[in-house]
């Protein structure tokens, strides 16, 4: 197969005026069905097709069967054909015809991967070619990238400790970019300034999509404030651990930067498993890269008989939500918590355990209709693959059934709490009250443990940590059953120091040729002065920790990166580590809720840094935007939000009564207080009380071995029936995770959708879906995120509500609201072993 692209391409300007208005030969009708690709698209790859051999089209097809036999992204029917063209070796004398039209398709289809994409997902938003002499380090997209990322990091950390709290995501800065970088592009002189030897314009000319895209990375990795904040904040709050050091600014500082910088060394080291491969597509990069587009295509074909630019389309979706937001929101919120059966017979237990979905502990969320709020997703439809939301939804229908018999057959006491809880609760139903089990140094009090009650969980949370167990193993296993191919090559590469990108013949990669790659050791330099960080910081305040914490937590990364990062990018499903994390940590240093919050941060955390970092090289690999940009805008950004993000952690320690119930300006820090409780949970009583041997869950350890085997069955059970190749295990078994304490209400809405776009629509209507799919997530998403910002500083800061029946009907006088439980316990009475009966 071609293995590089010096032959003749097709030009953009050629392609972009290939029109719908023309209707296409009927050969270019058939192969749009047959390969599933847009006219357009399949015009340029008939011209480039020219110069693929007989022997190119061939490898190609055992190409496809290869690298796509079990890439469930990759279109079927090209697949078929190819599969035919190589097990039909008879055809070309038997039925000449139906040969050549069979070459003929696949010779398409060859081009179509060499000269663009395999994926049309990728097709539909990604430009195919690239113009280099385009600018994206300029002066504008500095300024306004460090801009937005100290605005936004500023925001995001002031913000978090209020309830309700506010947070503003990168569509908010990809959004805002545009008009700014336009006002630049107007005001700014176009003279040269000289800076290290180098000439540079102030105003290079109209502002690109590069600039714009170089802005939104920095946004991405800088509107996210440092993991150790959490841990700084109970370390140093009196109602907490009482740690005064802990207000030292070196010490956050060290281990700020430190949890930060290593997700980017790990995320450098791994490119050549998450971020060359073309199918490594990463989803969620498609809508963004939309987006851009919408700001910066000049070129509006017609689209199915639609002939509304993207920019346009962007601006009606856009408002429209932006109106009608402000009703579930705000105005009448009964659309978002639409738990309608419940207001029927509000007082039934039963119907609130089954059908209730405001999310307080109430119900399962079986309902027809449950929401009017696409904030209420927990998935994005547009964005996500039909086939991973129904493997996602399929997951979250299993285990159902299984929590609503736990709770009715009162399996492990959950009868006496409610259905669906994310609490821990003692033997009385009430809160887990962990400053009973602590002593004055937080640490673990066997004598006051005992006089108190062992912790117990709810029916749905109970099935969250089995699953949780069972899904990792079964990442790992699918990893290697499915994906082991890419990963042995990505580690051969990566012993011998050879060039992955090199061996890499898709039209991106190609295109990245022309720009110098960052050298391995740049990142590896950064995970090796990120770890010494992290271990001074550890080391040299009084954390009661060993340094050694960093590596063990960064060990743990290492092995998990690369299996989820496969899967993440592959399925848009992410798979995290914290509850892993707090199993292993508060096994290993069991009694120190100190440790396990170290362990955590740098095993959870470095690997969800890591895939995000990933998740932005490739997009500005899809973007053609040279690495060594990338690397200094990634760097430079977190520097500047790590600093204020610290800073401001310092400030809010001065607030008057913060994080203290019913501080006067809503400043209760439901998060931490969150975090504190797990700390103590499963750092100081340890995982042992409740998952060891004896204790009340140990069944559920039996999890990660059913996790580890599952894939394997259905891996051997698809190579005999075809129609299971579709069961993605890992995606399943994350269905099982949306509960407590959401609910059914926040997965079956999805899937219409779902359908209607990326099936009915991608189907009939390829085209349209191409142009418009991933504009329509964006612009909604905007319009939330800009709706949110407004009514939280407007209306929710000053205390500004509507007191109505519309606001008022889903969370008050039900069970839904008020969490009843089916067995209640009379004053002074427990369930399970009472003082002195348990250890």
């Amino acid at each position: 197969m071609t293995s590089d692209l010096d032959v003749k391409r097709t030009p953009s300007s050629e392609k972009d005026s290939l029109d719908e208005k023309h209707a296409p030969a009927p050969d270019v009708l058939v192969l749009e069905a047959d390969i599933q690709a847009i006219g357009a698209d399949i015009e340029e790859a008939i011209v480039n097709a020219e110069k693929l051999t007989e022997e190119d089209v061939r490898q190609a097809a055992q190409d496809i069967v290869d690298k796509h036999s079990y890439d469930p992204n990759f279109p079927s029917k090209p697949l078929a054909l190819a599969r035919r063209f190589l097990d039909e070796k008879e055809l070309r004398t038997a039925d000449p015809a139906t040969y050549d039209r069979l070459y003929q398709e696949l010779r398409v289809e060859a081009a179509l991967i060499v000269f663009n994409s395999p994926y049309p997902e990728v097709r539909a938003v990604v430009s195919n070619t690239d113009d280099p002499s385009i600018q994206a380090s300029t002066f504008r997209a500095w300024f306004i990238g460090l801009i937005f990322v100290g605005a936004g990091a500023f925001i995001n950390q002031f913000f978090s400790i209020r309830y309700p709290g506010i947070s503003v995501g990168t569509n908010v800065a990809q959004l805002l970019a545009y008009p700014a970088g336009k006002l630049l592009e107007r005001i700014l002189p176009s003279k040269s300034v000289t800076i290290a030897g180098r000439d540079f314009s102030l105003n290079p000319g109209p502002f690109n999509m590069k600039e714009h895209m170089v802005i939104t990375i920095m946004a991405n990795v800088g509107f996210n404030a440092p993991y150790t904040n959490y841990v700084v904040f109970v370390q140093y709050i009196p109602r907490y651990f009482n740690m005064p050091w802990a207000s030292n600014f070196g010490y956050q500082l060290l281990i700020a930067l430190s949890t930060n910088y290593i997700g980017y060394g790990l995320a450098g080291l791994t490119r050549r498993f998450l971020v060359y491969p073309s199918h490594a597509i990463w989803y969620s990069n498609l809508a963004t890269i939309a987006l851009n587009r919408a700001f910066h295509s000049g070129q509006n074909l017609p689209a199915n008989g639609w002939t509304i630019s993207r920019m346009r389309y962007f601006l009606y979706c856009f408002v429209g939500m932006f109106v009608y937001f402000w009703f579930p929101s705000y105005i009448f919120q009964a659309l978002s918590f639409f738990n309608w059966i419940v207001w029927i017979a509000p007082q039934n237990v039963h119907v609130a355990a089954i059908t209730g979905s405001t999310g307080s502990g109430g119900g399962l969320g079986l309902n027809p209709l449950p929401t009017f709020d696409m904030n209420q997703f927990l998935s994005d439809p547009w964005i996500n693959p039909f086939y991973s939301t129904m493997n996602w939804f399929a997951g979250t229908v299993i285990t159902f059934p299984i929590i609503v018999a736990c709770w009715y057959s009162n399996v492990w006491q959950t009868a006496y709490l409610p259905i669906n809880s994310n609490g821990v609760f003692d033997n009385t139903g009430k809160r887990y009250n962990v400053s009973l089990a602590v002593d004055s140094s937080g640490l673990f009090d066997h004598e006051a443990f005992k006089s108190y009650s062992p912790a117990y969980l709810a029916a749905s949370n109970i099935l969250v940590y089995g699953f949780f167990f069972a899904t990792y193993a079964a990442t790992v296993s699918h990893a290697i059953l499915y994906h082991r191919k890419e990963i042995i090559m990505g580690f051969k590469s990566l012993l011998t120091r050879t060039s992955f990108l090199n061996t890499q013949n898709d039209v991106h990669s190609v295109l990245m040729r022309k720009y110098k790659e960052v050298p391995e050791w740049w990142y590896f330099s950064v995970l090796v002065v990120s770890i010494g960080l992290g271990a001074a910081g550890v080391g040299a305040w009084p954390t009661s920790t060993t340094p050694a914490v960093v590596l063990y937590g960064v060990f743990l990364a290492m092995i998990f990166c690369i299996p989820i990062g496969v899967i993440y990018s592959t399925t848009n499903v992410s798979i995290t580590l914290n509850v892993l994390a707090e199993f292993i940590g508060g096994a290993w240093f069991e009694g120190n809720a100190l440790a396990m919050n170290f362990f955590k941060s740098y095993g959870y955390v470095t690997t969800a840094h890591t895939l995000t970092f990933a998740q932005d090289l490739k997009l500005a690999h899809y973007t053609h935007i040279a690495p060594r940009v990338t690397f200094t805008a990634q760097m430079v950004a977190t520097l500047v939000s790590t600093f204020v993000s610290v800073g401001i952690v310092n400030f809010q320690f001065t607030i008057p009564d913060v994080c203290e119930p019913g501080q006067k300006d809503h400043f209760t820090c439901p998060g931490i207080n969150t975090f504190f409780t797990a700390s103590v949970l499963w750092g100081t009583l340890g995982p042992r009380r409740m998952f060891g041997v004896n204790a009340i869950y140990s069944g559920l350890v039996w999890c990660f071995l059913i996790g580890a085997a599952l894939p394997v069955i259905f891996f051997y059970l698809g190579k005999r029936i075809p129609s299971l190749r579709s069961v993605h295990l890992p995606i399943v078994l994350t269905g099982g995770l949306i509960w407590a304490p959401y609910g059914l209400n926040n997965v079956w809405p999805v899937v219409p959708v779902a359908f209607l776009f990326n099936v009915f629509i991608k189907r009939r209507y390829l085209a349209w879906w191409s142009k418009y799919n991933y504009i329509t997530t964006s612009a909604f998403t905007c319009a939330i995120a800009i709706v949110g910002v407004i009514c939280f500083f407007a209306l929710q800061f000053p205390g500004i509500e509507i007191d109505w029946v519309g606001n008022t009907k889903p969370f008050v006088d039900n069970c839904d609201a008020d969490a009843c439980r089916l067995k209640t316990l009379l004053p002074g009475e427990h369930f399970g072993p009472g003082v002195g009966e348990f250890e």
